[in-house]
């Protein structure tokens, strides 16, 4: 190579290097400036305020919900067996009444007058009896001894037996015309709470007249009749077999829940309705249930016992299904997947998904995601969803 290249060669050579010290020189520089352009790191996410509760084993009713109309068991519409003025009521309108109470006066002297009638005749009766059994008793040694024909005999006899049947027929006239004046006194025929007076003092009532004098309703016991889904009747059924089922009837008449067991199943599903109607039975002692009232029901067909249960407020909807979030030791939320069962009195039955004893958020959803912290406060005080 000739000499005038070498020369050229080691010129490039010597300004490679001395760019190359320059950018050495500058580069310190210039990260140092693109470290001040990044800034601080961002601040960690602040713990969101929740309200936790235990997720609990206990035993979990199964229920099955309906409304319900109250039934009295007995109604009774009292009137009158006989015609005549009515002269007292001895109750007044929505009077609670026993079985034997009297209720109403009707004028007794038409029957009394009857029985006094009956009365004389069998009187009469009795004395043409006694008599024809004194000729009988007379009249029998000497037609043994033929002092008398056997016809003569056969008479006496028969005057004898007919005034028997007589005295019968009196008999039977006299009964029938006391049962009549004690129709005159009107009785209550079962215990309950009689209505408004329909027929008042002064009136003419007559026998088993269309209008009634009033109506006794039978409050204690009392039933309560509600119609459940077809599909439930087996369930019903079965759950029969095991023992009598409670029934609960609350509303917001009822100053406290009236418990009942169930009484009635019906023997045919209505096909208009697809539903059957059963009825239960209330002791109803404080007369809590009124006939025509409207309850809500709760028949308890069974229940799981251990089951895990927690609170509905922790159980969420998401688009992957149920979800709560649990609060693990490391004070972060988990979201948990699980499977409710059924929801009993604000309470939910989880089949899958939980174990029992972990903490789950009831209330402060709006601000928990997955993984993030988490701060328990109280219940009382925890922020509105």
């Amino acid at each position: 190579m000739p000499l005038g290249d070498n020369q050229r060669v080691n010129k490039k050579a010597m300004k490679l290097q001395s760019i190359s010290s320059r950018c050495t020189r500058l580069l310190p520089g210039a990260l140092l400036a693109l470290a001040a352009c990044k800034g601080p790191p961002p601040p960690a996410p602040a713990a969101a305020p929740v309200a936790v509760a235990a997720a609990q084993r206990k035993t979990m009713p199964e229920l099955l919900d309906a409304v319900g109309t109250v039934e009295a068991i007995n109604s009774v519409a009292v009137k009158s067996l006989v015609d005549g003025q009515l002269l007292e009521s001895r109750v007044k309108d929505g009077d609670a009444v026993e079985v034997g109470q009297l209720l109403f006066k009707i004028d007794p002297r038409p029957a009394q007058a009857a029985l006094a009638q009956a009365q004389a005749a069998l009187a009469k009766d009795e004395a043409a009896r006694d008599l024809a059994k004194a000729q009988v008793d007379r009249y029998r040694p000497i037609a043994a001894k033929g002092y008398i024909s056997a016809d003569q005999m056969q008479q006496t006899l028969t005057t004898w037996e007919a005034a028997l049947a007589s005295v019968k027929v009196d008999q039977a006239n006299v009964a029938s015309a006391k049962l009549t004046l004690s129709y005159t006194d009107i009785h209550a025929p079962l215990a309950g709470r009689v209505g408004r007076i329909l027929v008042q003092p002064g009136n003419l009532v007559k026998a088993n007249d269309v209008n009634a004098l009033l109506v006794i309703n039978q409050l204690a016991p009392i039933f309560v009749s509600f119609a459940v889904p077809g599909a439930y009747v087996e369930r019903v059924r079965t759950a029969q077999t095991k023992g009598s089922l409670n029934v609960r009837a609350q509303g917001d008449a009822l100053k406290t829940a009236q418990d009942g067991e169930l009484a009635f199943v019906d023997n045919a599903i209505d096909p208009a309705t697809n539903t059957v109607k059963l009825r239960a039975r209330f002791a109803n002692a404080e007369e809590a249930l009124w006939p025509g009232q409207f309850v809500n029901i709760s028949l308890t067909l069974g229940s799981d016992a251990n089951a895990v249960v927690v609170p509905e407020a922790a159980v969420k909807a998401g688009p992957n299904g149920s979800y709560v979030f649990v609060v693990k030791q490391d004070q972060r939320a988990e979201l948990r997947p699980v499977t409710p069962e059924r929801t009993v009195a604000d309470e939910t039955m989880i089949s899958k998904g939980l174990d029992g004893g972990e903490a789950v958020i009831i209330d402060g959803h709006s601000r928990v995601v997955d993984g993030g912290p988490v701060k328990v406060v109280d219940a009382s005080a925890a922020p509105a969803k």
